[in-house]
């Protein structure tokens, strides 16, 4: 069952028990969410290929994930590290890095793994050529502390690449589930709360001297109803009645139609 609808609900997106309980335990929700991107979506080119473009470090960079998941971005480069990387990988989540762990056992780069808490950060100050946050910075309940503490362990001319939505992203998705629960979501989709496109600039801008972003052009064409239903149901904010109910409206339209669209807006932002 979902959690409740409240003042709580504003929260949910930066409630880290909630994430580690219901979202972030194991990665079961987060593939249910990167099956449908990586089905439907229109960019041919992955997005963790094109984060990876972005990296701009030394031969012998020391590197951090933050919320690093299951460890995608780097099982889909794994043909393109440079030998002498010092990778550690991290997530507030002791079930991903575990998740982290096994995906990376066996293949030939060494990789190191920790449980971290963005907010306070367990490494001297510079000790990394580059800090890495994909699609987390919005489940951070202290934003400014936990990007004074990325600043605090890059070395002096490192980077912060730090991943997010825009305000536009998966709207045609939230109306849908929106039509079956209008208070499932809250107030605002969830791409609008914390840290988005819109507004990661002027945080990051606190603590880094000069922040650039890059957009990542992409849609989904979904041609089929259960990688949709299946990515609402891993939210946990409709019942199983209410998914029930979606997943009918949802094949009716894509027969009626052979496609729904859903806009994305996705992006990097580079602070240095």
């Amino acid at each position: 069952m979902p959690t409740s609808i409240g003042t709580t609900q504003m929260n949910w997106m930066s409630d880290q028990r909630y994430m580690l309980d219901k979202q972030y335990k194991d990665a079961d929700n987060f593939h249910a969410r990167a099956a449908l991107h990586a089905r439907f979506g229109t960019n041919e080119y992955p997005w963790p290929r094109w984060v990876f473009d972005h990296f701009d470090l030394p031969a012998d960079g020391r590197i951090l994930e933050l919320g690093c998941g299951p460890a995608l971005l780097w099982r889909n480069n794994l043909d393109r590290i440079p030998v002498e990387w010092n990778i550690t990988l991290s997530d507030f989540s002791p079930g991903m890095v575990q998740e982290a762990r096994q995906y990376l056992s066996g293949n030939e780069h060494p990789f190191a793994f920790e449980q971290i808490d963005i907010q306070s950060i367990s490494f001297p100050d510079d000790s990394f050529d580059a800090v890495v946050a994909n699609h987390m910075l919005y489940h951070v309940p202290d934003r400014e502390k936990g990007i004074a503490e990325v600043r605090r362990v890059l070395k002096p001319g490192g980077y912060f690449y730090a991943a997010t939505n825009g305000e536009p992203h998966l709207r045609e998705l939230f109306e849908w589930m929106k039509k079956i629960a209008p208070d499932c979501l809250g107030k605002d989709p969830p791409s609008t709360r914390g840290f988005a496109l819109e507004n990661g600039a002027e945080q990051l801008s606190r603590s880094f001297a000069e922040v650039e972003m890059d957009r990542y052009e992409e849609d989904l064409k979904v041609t089929e109803a259960e990688p949709f239903v299946a990515y609402v149901a891993s939210t946990d904010r409709l019942n199983d009645d209410q998914l029930a109910t979606l997943a009918e409206q949802v094949a009716a339209k894509i027969e009626r139609c052979g496609t729904i669209h859903i806009t994305k807006s996705q992006g990097l932002f580079i602070s240095f």
